[in-house]
């Protein structure tokens, strides 16, 4: 189903971000983490791109396995960073031959070697201009990003905002949001959105968190809090993973708990190729998947 009349049930959907393994090996456990997730319908799974869009032939094969091969819906990642317009274009050509009408356009990250975003000299600038790119096909439904405490290179909400209308106006439909640990973060965000005259659905983007040092090296990534609550319990199990990830299990259940309270049309899971988590949170939560 395209993202721009999914989320017009009374049922909540899920969804499930994956990114493209470095093995073959790797490859064959993705499959099997899907196969159990399968179980409880998601909406799509997503591909992540990789930074500069590193993975990029790997993440077109995998959705088209998704898509084509198992037979359950897939939304691809796109980023603006490290390709040309004509890469950008190829890459579209790719996915609409392939059936795959779902995609996040996204501006992306910079190399590792590189502190700050730099344009493709022959490429688009911003994720609103790959929005605006793909909405002439008349074939793709396109979610966009968004940051409940802010972007990484956004010093104020008003920017922040700013781009996220720009990107929205060129045609967006679907708005997901980066991680957060603690919902304040989100509610206020949404509450924002919302007064910035934005009206398509936000996706609250949730991470069960691994482990201590998992959880510290992404918050920094991407500026994201670890509240002090949950720093405290990260550092009296610091040293054991295992009671680390029951914690985020039930950390990220009252996180949904309170997200769907709230109202929102989904819930999309960062699952880092692992399906005990997310199997878990969902357990807790009595939700079968998409029931729109």
């Amino acid at each position: 189903m395209k993202l721009d009349v999914l989320y017009q049930g009374k049922s909540p959907d899920i969804s499930i971000e994956l990114f493209p393994p470095k093995t073959s090996d790797g490859v064959d456990v993705l499959w099997q983490q899907v196969e159990r997730l399968c179980a409880f319908n998601p909406a799509f799974f997503s591909m992540t791109y990789g930074a500069a869009g590193s993975t990029r032939n790997l993440t077109l094969e995998l959705v088209d396995h998704l898509k084509n091969r198992l037979g359950v819906e897939a939304m691809c990642h796109l980023t603006v960073v490290g390709q040309s317009k004509a890469e950008a274009r190829a890459n579209l050509d790719f996915l609409q031959a392939k059936g795959i009408y779902n995609l996040i356009a996204l501006r992306g990250d910079p190399p590792r070697d590189q502190e700050h975003f730099t344009p493709h000299p022959d490429g688009f600038q911003y994720a609103a201009d790959l929005v605006a790119e793909a909405c002439q096909r008349n074939f793709f439904a396109i979610a966009v990003a968004g940051f409940p405490e802010l972007h990484p290179d956004s010093s104020t909400l008003a920017s922040d905002l700013h781009y996220l209308k720009k990107k929205v106006d060129a045609g967006a439909c679907v708005i997901i949001t980066q991680l957060f640990l603690d919902n304040a973060y989100f509610y206020a965000y949404h509450d924002a959105v919302r007064k910035a005259g934005i009206s398509v659905p936000i996706l609250p983007g949730i991470l069960p968190i691994l482990s201590a040092a998992q959880v510290r090296r992404f918050t920094q990534l991407c500026k994201a809090t670890i509240p002090p609550q949950v720093d405290s319990i990260l550092h009296k199990y610091e040293q054991d993973d295992h009671a680390v990830l029951q914690y985020g299990i039930e950390l990220a259940t009252q996180q949904c708990e309170g997200l769907l309270q709230f109202g929102c049309p989904g819930l999309h899971f960062y699952s880092l190729n692992r399906s005990r988590s997310v199997e878990t949170v969902l357990k807790n939560l009595h939700i079968s998947g998409q029931t729109a």
